[in-house]
């Protein structure tokens, strides 16, 4: 695999130029608009593109790449920019092709539960598209989120513990490689023992082996019946000791979300709410009124079990969407705790057995170091977030932040967890790589990059250390 550098001047200017005359308007040179496709959600710096294209299909995809295959320029793919780690930033500059023109929704496949898209519909768009079929679209990462994007990233979000990732739900790729040439990478069956599984190869490979164009995704049946709420709890302890209990006695949540006290006073302040500014759990219940109702008496027992509640169950569908908008918002509400402060974005997934003692020691990590880190997480999948908040105009408190999220990872991968559990490598997790895998296992990371992409065009200074 070449390294990474940036693109001789006189190729750059030549490929802008094919690309002029091939694409007009819908290729953008500005300034504003190349520093809005660098990363604009967290504290990774931002690294603007040399220009933005917008294809409108697969076959504009392919000959945007081969140009740029032509002439060593680096490709960014690029679907609404809400990655936290720098996954859309240019630092070798290059191309950012923007699908967000991609929007068609080629089938659905109502009694097979599937559908195809173009990479650049939303998961909002999809299930707005679906809301008469009965079906629904499942993985929800909180933002509005291209699905492109989303398999690119491996995402999952708040639905993981029912539905899984999109490492589950996606069946099939179109796919553009580096060389320009177009693949799909697998059928609409359920199941295949056929080769390699290049579908799971590409989702989570953060765009560094090729553009997503398409995706086929699994869809699933829109539940009779949702009842869903609050429950306080006197500790995070308690609160991750009822998760636990919760999923191994096999109840079947659908959403089982954690906010620690600092957190649920942010989103009280930012969503207007007036939850008990104690750990709570959001709970979500999905199946028949029967199936319902039986699941949130079993859990409701179990987290009286630990000092749980009392419950504030949301009965409206109004009053559960308000919740989960709030849920969604964390972020926003967390950064409003220091307007002038920016977050460290952090993704650190643990098997559920170690969450308690692994929540309860970033706890103590955090008041020890005086830091202003609110903890949000999907901790029915073991998946938890803490954002210290970081006043990066302060070099010994950037310091501070930065070493408190090294100590965060180790932590996880000591209580035998990873260092992201849905929102990918990119550029600021890449120092960890080597702390959760092998050199034989990076080697062979290595190989896969260097026989796809020889050149390293294809998203380049992203996943891999030496890239």
């Amino acid at each position: 695999m070449r390294a990474a550098a940036r693109p001789d001047p006189d190729a750059l200017a030549a490929t802008l130029s094919i690309l002029r005359a091939r694409f007009g308007e819908r290729l953008a040179e500005g300034e504003a608009i190349c520093r809005q496709h660098g990363n604009q959600t967290s504290e990774v710096p931002n690294e603007p593109p040399d220009a933005v294209l917008f294809p409108e299909t697969t076959e504009e995809v392919r000959e945007a790449v081969r140009v740029c295959a032509d002439h060593r320029i680096p490709i960014i793919p690029y679907g609404v920019g809400s990655s936290f780690e720098g996954h859309v930033n240019a630092p070798f500059g290059g191309l950012s092709v923007d699908t967000s023109r991609m929007k068609r929704i080629v089938a659905v496949n109502v009694d097979d539960l599937d559908c195809t898209v173009e990479a650049g519909v939303t998961r909002s768009e999809l299930n707005n598209h679906l809301r008469d079929t009965g079906l629904f679209f499942p993985i929800d990462p909180g933002a509005d989120a291209s699905l492109g994007g989303m398999a690119a990233t491996r995402a999952s979000g708040t639905n993981a513990v029912r539905y899984g990732t999109m490492r589950e739900n996606a069946l099939a790729l179109t796919i553009v490689l580096p060389d320009g040439s177009i693949s799909r990478t697998g059928t609409r069956a359920r199941k295949s023992s056929a080769g390699y599984d290049l579908t799971r190869l590409i989702v989570g490979s953060e765009g560094t082996l090729a553009v997503i164009t398409e995706i086929t995704l699994r869809l699933a049946g829109i539940p009779e019946a949702v009842s869903g709420g609050v429950c306080p709890f006197p500790s995070i302890e308690a609160a991750c000791e009822a998760v636990i209990a919760t999923i191994q006695t096999g109840v079947p949540v659908a959403r089982i979300e954690l906010m620690d006290e600092r957190q649920v006073q942010a989103c009280n302040s930012y969503s207007r709410l007036d939850l008990p500014e104690t750990p709570l759990l959001f709970l979500e219940f999905h199946g028949s009124p029967a199936g319902v109702d039986e699941q949130s008496t079993r859990f409701n027992d179990i987290a009286a079990d630990f000092g749980g509640g009392p419950f504030a169950w949301a009965t409206h569908a109004e009053d559960r969407s308000r919740l989960w908008r709030a849920r969604h918002d964390a972020y926003w509400a967390a950064r409003a705790l220091r307007p002038a402060a920016k977050g460290i974005s952090t993704d650190v997934c643990v098997p559920i057995s170690q969450l308690a003692p692994c929540i309860a020691e970033t706890k103590a990590d955090i008041a020890q170091t005086g830091l202003i880190a609110p903890i949000v997480g999907h901790v029915g999948d073991g998946n938890f977030h803490v954002m210290p908040l970081v006043d990066f105009s302060e070099p010994l408190e950037v310091e501070r932040g930065l070493a408190f999220v090294g100590r965060l990872v180790r932590r996880a991968l000591a209580h035998g967890g990873t260092s992201t559990g849905e929102h990918g490598i990119g550029q600021s997790n890449r120092q960890y790589l080597a702390l959760e895998f092998d050199e034989p296992a990076r080697k062979l990371m290595r190989a896969i990059k260097g026989v796809v992409d020889p050149d390293n065009i294809m998203n380049p200074g992203k996943v891999h250390p030496e890239a």
